[in-house]
């Protein structure tokens, strides 16, 4: 049996971004837009747990990556939608960076986040992190 995880958020990127996509694609050029957001919405999924954030997306949501919370050593966050969802950034103790699109209720996954990496990464500094809203 594997090690037990809280769950705190499980699925996809926000609808709003893919609503707000099909509208911009009416034009021809959003239509790359559009065609990104509905590949989003089929394949790109979130799962934000006590322990990590995994996030499985690509062509038939074929790539998964996993990052454990002492890894990240920053997190920037972006509103969109009229602050209704948003993008996050997570910079990597190794220089990565993992990113977040479409985030559903961002603000809180934002410091929930923030929380576990305190807690897990002591020289970690949320404060100093902060990106302007």
């Amino acid at each position: 049996m594997g090690i037990r995880e809280d769950v705190y958020y499980e699925g996809g990127p926000h609808i709003g971004d893919l609503i707000v996509n099909l509208l911009i694609g009416l034009t021809i050029v959003g239509i790359p837009l559009t065609v990104g957001a509905i590949v989003r919405a089929l394949w790109l999924r979130f799962r934000i747990t006590d322990r990590r954030i995994t996030v499985t997306g690509g062509w038939q949501g074929r790539d998964r990556t996993d990052v454990i919370y002492s890894e990240i050593v920053k997190v920037v966050k972006v509103p969109r939608g009229i602050g209704f969802w948003g993008d996050m950034v997570l910079t990597l103790k190794n220089g990565s960076r993992l990113e977040l699109r479409a985030v559903p209720k961002f603000r809180e996954v934002y410091d929930y986040i923030n929380e576990k990496i305190a807690a897990k990464n002591p020289q970690y500094s949320g404060a100093a992190n902060k990106s302007g809203e």
